[in-house]
């Protein structure tokens, strides 16, 4: 499967995608979480350390890799012929949490038209890892709306519009779940994260019923995400979370959606 997730900034689009690639890797997946955020944070989430983080440039500024694949013997001039498929093996890295992790830095505009070598790169690698790779794959995408668009879309499985309570988020989650059933993602759904109450349960579970939304699941505000956001700590210290659990049941609806079986944690075979 193919999972991106989107959001309003500080929406928890991260943690989930964290969260979504541990669990898969934990079941027995082999899995990929690749962070096309600009401002890329996911690897410290799955156990590296910030000076892990600050060694790994992001694909679309690796200027050496884009040049050896893009260029060509003519100034000005750069090929749009070229293989993605060492770059993963060479480029993304493993995480203590289990997922191998691929920085790949913005993709705000891959829908667009722009046809520099540095998304003639981006839109390659992205559409090989979507696919001609087996893997679970876990896309977390961008903030905003900005970045949706058939150059990635067409080719995600699902996607998981995250977002809180308050209105701005909502209104963002609406826009990204418009332009995502508009470029064709054959899944979207919604997930409410940092629910602190019934009123605010309902909030959600209206939104998705007046957008027409799948709701993937509900995840309960947890004080333990918090002081693991504080302190820094990876997601493996925050399995036996109440977020956590919860998270674990949209991998089941998932799973179940899917492979027509339930997802139970550690009693899975690498047969994704």
């Amino acid at each position: 499967m193919k999972i991106a997730v989107a959001g309003k900034g500080g929406s928890g689009k991260t943690f989930l995608s964290g969260s979504l690639a541990f669990l898969f890797s934990l079941a027995g997946y082999t899995t990929l979480a690749i962070d096309a955020d600009s401002a890329p944070n996911l690897g410290c989430l799955l156990g590296l350390s910030s000076r892990e983080m600050d060694t790994i440039v992001p694909v679309s500024k690796n200027a050496g890799l884009i040049a050896a694949k893009t260029g060509t013997t003519f100034p000005g001039v750069y090929s749009l012929n070229f293989s993605v498929d060492d770059v993963v093996a060479k480029h993304a890295v493993s995480t203590p949490a289990g997922p191998h992790l691929l920085v790949m830095g913005t993709v705000t505009s891959m829908g667009s038209g722009c046809t520099c070598p540095a998304n003639s790169m981006v839109r390659a690698l992205l559409r090989h890892l979507f696919v001609e790779r087996s893997e679970m794959v876990i896309l977390d995408m961008e903030a905003g709306v900005e970045h949706i668009g058939r150059g990635t879309a067409e080719n995600v499985d699902m996607m998981l519009v995250i977002s809180d309570a308050h209105r701005q988020s909502l209104e963002i989650a609406g826009k990204i779940a418009k332009m995502a059933q508009d470029a064709g993602i054959p899944r979207i759904a919604l997930v409410g994260n940092r629910i602190m109450d019934a009123t605010q349960d309902q909030i959600i579970q209206d939104f998705a019923q007046d957008k027409g939304l799948d709701l993937a699941g509900i995840i309960p505000f947890d004080q333990s995400v918090v002081r693991a956001g504080i302190a820094g700590d990876s997601i493996e210290t925050l399995q036996h979370t109440a977020a956590i659990h919860a998270i674990s049941g949209i991998l089941e609806q998932i799973c179940c959606k899917v492979k027509e079986r339930p997802f139970v944690q550690g009693n899975m075979g690498k047969d994704a």
